[in-house]
């Protein structure tokens, strides 16, 4: 005879067996038993069967973007009434006191199934977004939750590009993390780097696209570290609106089959009146990129000798200063095809840009973008103009004696780190 009791446990191994993320408790009746194993069996029927495409929404929003997140929000629900037979899942870190990060399905305007770390049995003792084991899980949990053909990854939150540091409290790249009883003077601070993001990806299906949505992504470090985790990148190499994507009018867009990665820059570029410069980058292209790059990195070497390349009056997409003022020391994201442009003899620059355009398959030009600075001090030492933008970014060494040295010596270190400048060299 099957007792009460005995039917509890049978749904219990039943629940992980099948591999479930659940974590369970010890209770101390068998109702509350039957309760935690009837939330998780409805939590489990509630999801889709094998859609065609499920998407994830990464918010890391524990830092001064939080109150535009609820914005975010409010545009997937609205956006989610016109995605078809996919999945919207979104995770949601942000600076509410004692609020767990949740994941929830975004569905017919709606928030649903949403759970917190808890639920799904993941350890709170670092609940950073930024924190690199807790992004591996809840990527796992979702996908393994709401299965598809296909995936993709919103990136949404602060960025720096390439950057990376040693020191734990600033070490760089995206996702950056107040923590909790953040202030100025504490150490909570912490972001994550690209390496190892990647990392993280390479234990989750393989993407169909990230779109990041965060400032400086676009840089050639950045897309050659993530070309075997993802079919194709975008966002911008500049930085972009606080608010971050028009998500109500981009959420159909994130669902195309084929058409995806115009339709995603389109909707931004027209939202924002063509003031943010954007691309797609087809990551399979990038070894071949490489190896052109490292062809064309000869002859500007052979030009310049011992000496480091003139970056006077190129195009550069990134400011993190304090002043409005123009900095050279902050000129970390220089535009590739500009550089090139401006080091080669006309006919290896156009061989060098073949092989960029295989790879930059879509971009869209800004005259200029908005900024937390003012643009005309803080990007006053260059014309933007749509043939000399190519889409990407990439770092240029440059003089460790001049005024800035500083920097720049701590820059050119770093950068070594990345596998972009360990294939192309310098």
């Amino acid at each position: 005879m099957v007792t009460k009791k005995n039917l509890v446990k049978m749904m219990l191994m039943s629940i992980l067996t099948v591999g479930t993320m659940m974590s369970f408790t010890a209770c101390s009746s068998d109702d509350a038993v039957l309760d935690e194993v009837n939330n998780s069996l409805q939590l489990r029927t509630s999801r889709n069967a094998t859609a065609e495409r499920t998407v994830l929404v990464y918010l890391a929003g524990k830092n001064n973007l939080s109150e535009s997140l609820q914005t975010n929000l409010e545009q997937m629900k609205a956006g989610s009434k016109r995605i078809g037979n996919n999945t919207l899942l979104v995770f949601v870190r942000r600076d509410i006191k004692g609020e767990q990060p949740w994941l929830a399905r975004v569905s017919n305007g709606e928030l649903t199934d949403s759970v917190s770390l808890d639920d799904m049995g993941i350890s709170t003792s670092n609940m950073q977004a930024c924190n690199p084991e807790l992004m591996e899980q809840v990527l796992q949990y979702a996908f393994n939750y709401y299965p598809a053909n296909e995936y993709g990854l919103v990136l949404g939150g602060h960025s720096t590009g390439w950057l990376i540091e040693q020191e734990p409290s600033t070490t760089r790249a995206f996702g950056v993390d107040n923590g909790d009883g953040y202030t100025y003077s504490s150490r909570n601070r912490r972001w994550i780097n690209v390496p190892t993001i990647a990392s993280v990806l390479e234990c989750v299906p393989h993407l169909k696209f990230i779109f990041a949505d965060c400032c400086n992504f676009m840089c050639l470090e950045t897309m050659y570290e993530l070309r075997n985790v993802t079919d194709y990148i975008i966002g911008s190499p500049a930085e972009i609106p606080a608010e971050g994507a028009p998500y109500e009018q981009i959420m159909p867009a994130l669902f195309e089959k084929n058409t995806f990665c115009s339709s995603i820059i389109d909707i931004y570029h027209r939202t924002q009146n063509g003031k943010v410069p954007l691309s797609v980058v087809k990551t399979s292209a990038m070894d071949q990129l490489a190896s052109a790059t490292r062809y064309a990195l000869d002859i500007v070497q052979e030009k310049i000798g011992n000496g480091y390349a003139d970056t006077q009056g190129l195009i550069h997409y990134g400011y993190s200063g304090s002043s409005i003022q123009f900095h050279q020391e902050y000129n970390l994201f220089y535009d590739a095809g500009d550089f090139f442009r401006s080091q080669l003899p006309e006919s290896d620059y156009r061989q060098w840009k073949q092989a960029l355009d295989e790879a930059v398959v879509e971009k869209r030009f800004a005259k200029e973008w908005r900024t937390c600075m003012t643009w005309r001090y803080t990007y006053s030492d260059f014309e933007m103009t749509e043939e000399k933008y190519h889409g990407v970014s990439m770092y240029i060494p440059q003089d460790p004696s001049t005024e800035y040295g500083k920097y720049f010596a701590r820059n050119n270190e770093d950068i070594k780190q990345l596998k972009w400048y360990q294939s192309v060299g310098w």
